[in-house]
């Protein structure tokens, strides 16, 4: 697999998407006046996550293999995007935390401990800058290769016998 144009553009629109989506949750105001919806709601951002993963996979059958991927090759250029938005979640999670919801980590502390949730070490602890980038790079690989998986198969197309 010599070219990974194709991972590489659906890897940043996936980057993009996340970016948009916490735009999103810190506009429907999950992240802070309906904080306690948060855990639920933004569990949806996997519709338009798998949606990317299969438009990059069906743009890479159409344009890469003339119409035609094997499972392997669905799943290895899932892998690719994968590892891509991994690298990058450490920027994406400081472009969130710092810039589009600057005081996410503040209100759901508060949130936590005033709703007896955690202690507020736990909370300070778990809501953190770097404690969700290693969230990150624990979560983007294993949700990629999950969705990876499911995808290439759906994604399988042979060529018709001559």
């Amino acid at each position: 697999m010599k070219n990974v144009s194709t991972e590489i553009k659906w890897a940043l629109i996936f980057i993009a998407m996340s970016l948009v989506w916490m735009v999103l949750e810190r506009v429907a105001g999950l992240h802070d006046v309906h904080i306690d919806k948060h855990m639920i709601y933004t569990n949806f951002i996997a519709l338009p996550a798998i949606a990317v993963y299969v438009l990059a996979l069906l743009e890479k059958r159409r344009k890469d293999f003339g119409g035609v991927m094997t499972y392997k090759q669905g799943f290895i250029s899932g892998l690719i995007i994968t590892a891509i938005v991994t690298v990058f979640s450490p920027l994406t999670q400081i472009i969130t935390s710092l810039i589009i919801t600057p005081h996410f980590f503040t209100n759901a502390i508060a949130y936590a401990v005033e709703h007896g949730k955690v202690t507020r070490e736990q909370a300070e602890k778990y809501f953190s800058l770097i404690s969700y980038i290693v969230q990150g790079l624990i979560g983007a690989p294993v949700m990629g290769i999950i969705t990876t998986a499911i995808v290439a198969i759906f994604t399988v197309k042979k060529a018709k016998p001559a």
